[in-house]
């Protein structure tokens, strides 16, 4: 049974796997951490190994913790991987990237894939048929596109996400939502429309935070997961127990 520990920039994603798939998953904030570490390891007592993947400032205290409680695989540009990184700065390449191009790889063998993932930013990226990740892209997600907005300007207001009312904005707010979402959505649609015209087989799967609002108004075909990140965690680590 493993432990799968995804360090995002605001929260910690927790899950438990087993042969069978993920049993279990939580999202806690940082503070938590110890605390539902704890509770998850009374409850499955048969969990052996665990994982690490973070792109957010994980403590030391708390890393020392998990590797004091279970043998723990901490992802890094060196860790073996079900692929062939094709990526010209490797050590450069965010962990979160590399999970989910595991995932695509366990999932999507042989297949020209598409991972996009919608949180703090959205990341696109790409994996072939022979299983070689050749990069892809880097952009704001919603909230960073809402509070640069404000941030950057002398009079917008820094609003939070709502469904535009219309195309046309007719108030300084309708006009934020309407830019922020048709924009992110025109992207992401854009993106991929791009990748067809050069992968006329590709498959597209989306994930993230914002996958669920995204996936309902994206106009091509695609593939919305929650657990997909934590899948390719939990690939990689059973990876390196194979080598």
């Amino acid at each position: 049974m493993n432990l799968v520990v995804d360090v995002g920039n605001t929260y910690i994603k927790i899950g438990v796997f087993d042969y069978s798939g993920i049993l279990y998953k939580e999202v806690v904030k940082y503070f938590d951490f110890k605390r539902v570490i704890t509770k998850i390891e009374t409850r499955f007592p048969e969990i052996g190994q665990a994982i690490v993947s973070s792109v957010g400032n994980m403590k030391s205290e708390d890393v020392k913790f998990l590797e004091k409680k279970i043998k723990t695989l901490f992802l890094d540009h060196q860790t073996r991987k079900p692929f062939d990184n094709l990526y010209k700065t490797p050590m450069t390449l965010g962990v979160d990237r590399m999970a989910l191009i595991a995932a695509a790889v366990d999932q999507f063998p042989d297949k020209n894939v598409l991972v996009i993932d919608a949180g703090t930013c959205v990341t696109y990226d790409f994996k072939n048929k022979k299983e070689e990740y050749l990069g892809g892209a880097i952009s704001p997600g919603i909230r960073l596109r809402y509070t640069s907005l404000h941030n950057h300007t002398a009079k917008l207001p820094l609003l939070t996400l709502e469904e535009p009312k219309a195309l046309v904005g007719d108030t300084t707010k309708e006009a934020i939502h309407s830019g922020v979402v048709h924009g992110i959505l025109c992207e992401i649609d854009g993106v991929i429309e791009k990748y067809c015209n050069i992968y006329g087989d590709l498959t597209v799967i989306l994930t993230g935070g914002d996958a669920h609002f995204l996936s309902k108004r994206l106009k091509n075909s695609i593939f919305a997961t929650s657990n997909f990140l934590l899948e390719g965690l939990n690939y990689i680590l059973a990876f390196n127990n194979t080598q």
